[in-house]
């Protein structure tokens, strides 16, 4: 069973996103093409950039971060994706 990760993902306009997953890349892939399985809010959004990835667990914590992450202002937002260490 693979762990759970949340991400963010960073939009043409400068708007943030945040989701869970278990395989950041295929989902990120699923967003950039847009198509049926791509969030409805991120269509027509791109060029799109994966800003941050954070291994959580389980999906429950999962979850529960993103809940906690939606909840953050937009400046903490960016304060999180300053200090997140290189890719």
């Amino acid at each position: 069973m693979n762990p759970w990760s949340l991400y963010i993902i960073r939009c043409r306009d400068g708007e943030l996103y945040t989701g869970v997953t278990t395989d950041v890349p295929r989902r990120f892939a699923e967003h950039q093409r847009g198509g049926l399985r791509a969030a409805k809010y991120l269509r027509g959004r791109g060029p799109l950039q994966l800003a941050y990835q954070e291994l959580v667990g389980s999906r429950s914590d999962a979850l529960k971060r993103e809940l906690a992450v939606k909840k953050l202002s937009r400046q903490q937002k960016l304060a999180l994706l300053n200090n997140a260490p290189a890719a």
